[in-house]
């Protein structure tokens, strides 16, 4: 991308999208990320508990990242923190790009779970997406959470990974739809390479998908060249969350997971692995 188009972009500032229309991926990172997704990563992913008197952010940020030897000039800090609040996990993201915009941090990717949450991004509308009004969700034990990120509403919880990459878009001279189209190449590497599953883009929704439904959802916020949020991948069958909305605002598609493709659920923490490597690889 062309100097001048990135600095158009970062004049807006900031650039949503979520569960939105689909673009045609950009040449050349397709061929990338498929030479580059092969090794498998065999250290265990780090937990940490919560220290009393602090918050659970305060101990993922003391947590030791997994940072083998890359010849990446610019390494990418992986932190792995088992189940984190969603708000605690926005701080770490906000912190996350604060430093890398300031040049005191490298680009970073959290992998982890999150406990039964439904968040709203800024097209999200209650009365339309949401089948039970907030209160009643919240008496089933759901946080409900209005975040910064573009579209409409979605589900996280356990038996989901979720990945956020913080990355400084302007050095790898890519936008916001370049960046979901990488996100979707990486999932779909994986997904095909490790375990066999045929996954696909949609031409009219961002996200990977499978004959049995979507089974990853994405959504980015980029502000000042730098990406937070982005995607979720649903490994197992119970993801009965689902069930109290209209996931992304896109009706009548079903929601599928990678238990239900293989006959069996795969582990969180190796599909953790083979995320880690993807991107770690691919990234230039």
């Amino acid at each position: 991308m062309a100097r001048t188009a990135i600095e158009a972009q970062d004049g807006l500032r900031d650039r949503f999208e979520l569960c939105g229309l689909g673009f045609r991926y950009p040449a050349g990172l397709a061929g990338r990320a498929a030479s580059t997704r092969s090794a498998k990563s065999s250290v265990s992913a780090a937990r940490q508990g919560a220290t009393p008197g602090t918050s659970h952010a305060d101990d993922i940020r003391s947590m030791t990242s997994r940072t083998p030897p890359s010849t990446s000039t610019t390494p990418l800090r992986i932190v792995r923190p088992g189940r984190v609040g969603y708000s605690d996990a926005l701080v770490l993201q906000r912190e996350a790009a604060a430093s890398l915009r300031a040049g005191t941090g490298p680009e970073t990717l959290f992998l982890l779970e999150h406990p039964p949450v439904v968040t709203l991004g800024r097209r999200a509308r209650d009365d339309g997406h949401l089948l039970f009004s907030r209160e009643q969700l919240e008496e089933r034990g759901f946080d409900v959470v209005e975040t910064d990120r573009g579209g409409d509403v979605t589900y996280h919880g356990p038996g989901q990974i979720v990945g956020y990459p913080i990355l400084d878009l302007r050095r790898r001279q890519s936008g916001p739809r370049d960046h979901l189209r990488y996100m979707e190449e990486v999932l779909i590497g994986v997904l095909h390479d490790e375990y066999g599953i045929d996954a696909f883009r949609d031409p009219e929704h961002t996200g990977v998908w499978t004959k049995l439904g979507k089974i990853a959802a994405m959504g980015i916020r980029v502000s000042a060249g730098v990406s937070l949020h982005g995607f979720a991948l649903n490994v197992a069958r119970d993801l009965a969350g689902f069930n109290v909305i209209v996931p992304c605002g896109i009706s009548g598609r079903a929601v599928a997971n990678m238990a239900d493709l293989l006959g069996e659920t795969p582990s969180i923490n190796d599909v953790m692995d083979h995320l880690e490597d993807a991107f770690r690889r691919t990234s230039p």
